[in-house]
């Protein structure tokens, strides 16, 4: 799944491309998406401006002179500026068609993605959600007291979109690591200074993933079509068994929530 800084690199990269234009068409191959696409959607976006592009969560949202667009990319979605007269692939789902002849077409082979026209600032996805990690309201000091009496894992706990936003598992398993905690620690039992570098460690790695494009996700590509990530070193994501770059001891796995979580019993308490 495209976590948040894959989404952050989508939204810079179609940007610079779609801001200013036109649309001048809007096509629909297969509306059958996590949520149906409203049959006004391409009546509302056909001949309206692309103001912007800016990101709630994991959430795409493309401002117009009319609404505004919303997309989730879901499990293995994607963005990509081509030509307009590219032949469309099977899992070519919609097409958005500037006035420049490029267009904006919109990818997604398990079709676990959506897409919403919102003519409001509010919608219900976006209305419950947390705070940005990126911004200044999340602070280690929010983290301890949403986590009072809560007996939740801490991994669960910050990967909790009403709790913060965007931290995917990738970034959750590297974050506890970076910060000493063990994943399984009940989020009311880690002390005020612990969720300081928790708090921190989360703002580090995710910075780092969205300067370094995202990481490498299967599924994910990049906007101009090309893969639009980098392979980073992981600390501890992806390499369970192995030693642990720090103290050599063999890194462990298990399962919770249904997700990987590989960690360090050593340096993780």
């Amino acid at each position: 799944m495209p976590e948040l800084p894959e989404v952050e690199t989508t939204c810079r990269g179609i940007a610079p491309h779609i801001t200013d234009r036109q649309v001048v068409a809007v096509i629909i191959r297969e509306a059958r998406l996590r949520w149906p696409i409203s049959g006004h959607l391409e009546r509302s976006l056909t001949g309206a401006r692309f103001l912007g592009v800016r990101r709630r969560a994991k959430y795409i949202l493309i401002d117009t002179d009319r609404g505004t667009l919303m997309v989730h990319l879901g499990m293995s979605g994607s963005l990509r500026i081509m030509p307009a007269t590219a032949p469309a692939l099977f899992h070519d789902h919609v097409d958005i068609v500037l006035d420049d002849h490029l267009c904006l077409r919109y990818h997604d082979p398990r079709r676990f993605g959506s897409m919403h026209w919102l003519e409001g600032v509010s919608h219900p996805l976006l209305d419950s959600l947390g705070p940005e990690p990126l911004s200044p309201s999340f602070s280690g000091d929010y983290l301890y007291h949403h986590s009072r009496r809560r007996r939740i894992p801490v991994k669960q706990f910050i990967m909790d979109g009403k709790v913060v936003v965007g931290v995917g598992n990738i970034y959750a398993n590297e974050a506890l690591f970076m910060s000493g905690i063990h994943p399984k620690r009940a989020a009311g039992r880690v002390a005020a200074v612990r969720y300081e570098g928790l708090a921190g460690a989360i703002k580090e790695v995710l910075a780092n993933a969205i300067e370094q494009g995202g990481t490498t996700l299967r599924d994910f590509v990049g906007s101009d079509g090309q893969p639009g990530y980098f392979a980073q070193k992981l600390r501890v994501y992806g390499r369970q068994g192995k030693p642990c770059r720090v103290c050599d001891t063999t890194l462990r796995e298990v399962r919770q929530g249904g997700r990987s979580t590989v960690f360090c019993s050593v340096c993780q308490r």
